[in-house]
């Protein structure tokens, strides 16, 4: 999905190494927090993601991964194993351990955007996303997968080759894909927070609403599935 951002991204031309430092080198927790179950028997959804879905300078129960735990309403479990400054390949050394422990019947796979803000190799990027969908699907989980674009001074065949990614991997493995998270916010100056990338707590919402089509019909699946 080509996408021309002048305006959101404008500033960002005299912020690039202040913004790759933020966003690569400043981690957050490694905790894996799982939302309340009810049920030991009710569906699990796994979140593998970066500080876009950790809620990176907002309160976690903030977070859209927090929000969509919430209109789910205990009847999905929600774990969230998103860490801010996560590349494809961190998800990948941790993911088949998560997976084993977590077995969750749907994986979202918000993973990356720090590749890109690195300018690593789209290939390689590629290949750790690809590994990933396998084992998930491998697994019996449906997979759901969340692009991202990064900022225009990166050139435009870099971004080009970086967001096509996303779009190859959902054709090859026949996975849904949100084509960008930030969908209708990293345009708007006030849902961003201050250092042009991460959206704030009043964006969450709007996360969540780009998510949930998509989602949606995972849900239901695993839900039939279950009863059946």
């Amino acid at each position: 999905m080509k996408r021309g951002i002048p305006i959101a991204w404008h500033g960002l031309y005299r912020m690039v190494t202040g913004w790759l430092v933020l966003l690569i080198v400043t981690f957050a927790s490694t905790t894996i927090n799982a939302a309340p179950n009810d049920s030991a028997h009710s569906p699990s959804l796994l979140v593998m993601g970066d500080s876009l879905s950790a809620a990176y300078g907002i309160e976690r129960e903030e977070g859209w991964v927090n929000l969509l735990a919430d209109r789910l309403e205990g009847e999905v479990q929600v774990i969230n194993a998103s860490i801010s400054g996560e590349t494809t390949s961190g998800g990948l050394q941790r993911f088949a351990d998560i997976l084993g422990q977590q077995q969750p019947d749907i994986v979202l796979i918000e993973l990356g955007g720090n590749d890109g803000l690195r300018g690593l190799s789209p290939n390689q990027m590629q290949a750790n996303l690809a590994t990933i969908i396998e084992q998930s699907q491998e697994a019996d989980a449906r997979v759901l997968l969340l692009g991202i674009d990064i900022p225009p001074n990166y050139g435009q065949a870099y971004r080009d080759a970086f967001t096509g990614v996303f779009h190859s991997l959902a054709e090859e493995y026949d996975v849904p894909l949100v084509p960008f998270l930030l969908e209708d916010i990293a345009l708007n100056d006030a849902l961003m927070q201050s250092d042009g990338i991460h959206p704030t707590a009043d964006a969450q919402p709007i996360i969540l609403d780009n998510v949930w089509p998509a989602l949606e019909p995972l849900l239901e699946k695993t839900h039939q599935a279950a009863v059946q």
